[in-house]
């Protein structure tokens, strides 16, 4: 999903299709059978990421120049000796959603030491549908402050791909998270206070920062960034993070024994 992220001025394109190979993943993704199929069929696609993820080191031969971009000057990173991976998403984004899986999975069994950042993106003020975009960054950083958004991170992709809920309409949203146990008036006093949109204007300078085009878009110890675009498709993007992660920690420095 692109977008340019201009302060103060532009819009966002609608949700495109990806360049050739991609345009299948976000279509197909999109309609009511497909939702069905993997609805009935998560345990097999799961099963196949599994075996999938076999295949990840298999992969680290196969990057390619086109499939990242290197960052000038580096970022700065505050992980210590851990491996800073950012990921820039939306939720109401079909192709962060298939990314899901791959992620979740590749955390599991990628690289040990590799600390994760998730960031929601926002597209630049006075682009269509800003609205939504805003709301979804509220709703994470809130979650994320009440501790639910390793419970609930992947429910609001799925209800909302899958089953058509509203989220991004924050009268939908309030009634979805009360549903999930949590109480609508602190809810609500954190979803509309000082600190949450102080974490939106962060955002904003982080977009900036990074120059973030698209979702989801993968920052690798500020100086990696590929996407599914780059990379071909959100199975390949996932490699080609594995092997970026790797390739960041050849060229850290060496610790010094004590």
């Amino acid at each position: 999903m692109n977008f340019r992220y201009l302060p103060n001025k532009g819009a966002m394109p609608p949700c495109i299709a990806p360049k050739s190979g991609e345009s299948a993943h976000r279509f197909w993704l999109d309609s009511t059978p497909a939702r069905r199929f993997l609805r009935h069929n998560i345990a097999a696609i799961l099963g196949a990421i599994m075996l999938g993820a076999c295949g990840l080191a298999a992969g680290q031969a196969n990057l390619k120049a086109s499939d990242f971009q290197r960052l000038s000057p580096p970022r700065p990173v505050a992980t210590g000796d851990r491996i800073e991976v950012i990921e820039f998403f939306y939720y109401g984004c079909p192709v962060c959603y298939e990314f899901q899986p791959h992620l979740s999975r590749w955390l599991v069994q990628g690289p040990d030491r590799v600390s994760i950042r998730r960031v929601p993106t926002l597209p630049s003020e006075g682009s269509e549908g800003l609205d939504g975009w805003v709301r979804f960054a509220r709703l994470y950083y809130t979650l994320e402050a009440l501790g639910q958004i390793a419970r609930l991170h992947w429910p609001i992709y799925d209800n909302f791909h899958f089953d058509g809920v509203r989220l991004n309409d924050e009268k939908v949203m309030v009634e979805w998270v009360s549903k999930n146990g949590i109480d609508r008036d602190k809810f609500l006093a954190i979803y509309r206070s000082p600190a949450i949109q102080a974490k939106l204007d962060e955002v904003r300078k982080l977009l900036l920062a990074y120059d973030v085009r698209s979702v989801p878009s993968m920052v690798i110890d500020g100086k990696y960034l590929s996407t599914a675009r780059m990379a071909g498709g959100t199975r390949q993007l996932i490699r080609a993070v594995d092997n970026l992660v790797r390739q960041a920690r050849k060229e850290r420095p060496k610790e010094r024994p004590n």
